[in-house]
């Protein structure tokens, strides 16, 4: 069994041929970013070693207010092992804000990424399901409460 500097150490190594960088936020953490389409290899890496689980898929907007600004999107997965997180982060912009899906090597993932797809506009081709997890099916399409320019529904939905 490795220990928490032996697992970090680890996932540096399997994640090293797609970092752009990394970083370590506190000692049992390691952040690496990645471009999005080196997600799925470095997904695959670290499933086929083994290290740890899907924890969770995360995005925050990172737009400005400078209008120039056409607007990203980060997206953390974070892969769990004992007390150890790994992170892998990238961003997407609005205008081309596609991710590929990973529920083909990491099935539970689907609901993850159908949380982006509804809260922030990603589209993740090859996610096995796109139906609505947590608005209304009557939500209007284009429309995504995450992100920074949501400003509310000019008219309510139904339910």
């Amino acid at each position: 069994m490795l220990d928490n500097q032996q697992s970090l150490a680890l996932a540096r190594e399997l994640l090293q041929p797609w970092a752009i960088s990394e970083s370590t936020p506190a000692p049992e953490r390691l952040d690496v970013e990645i471009s999005a389409e080196n997600l799925v290899p470095a997904v695959q890496a670290l499933h086929q070693a083994g290290w740890g689980y899907l924890s969770a898929i995360t995005g925050i907007d990172r737009s400005s207010d400078n209008p120039e600004d056409e607007g990203r999107i980060e997206v953390m997965y974070h892969f769990s092992w004992g007390g150890v997180v790994t992170t892998l982060r990238l961003f997407v912009p609005y205008t081309n804000a596609v991710i590929g899906s990973v529920c083909h090597e990491i099935p539970s993932a689907t609901l993850y990424e159908r949380e982006m797809i509804e809260m922030y506009g990603i589209q993740f081709p090859g996610t096995p399901s796109t139906e609505h997890l947590l608005l209304p099916d009557d939500w209007p399409a284009g429309v995504y409460p995450m992100r920074k320019s949501f400003t509310g529904l000019d008219t309510p939905t139904a339910g």
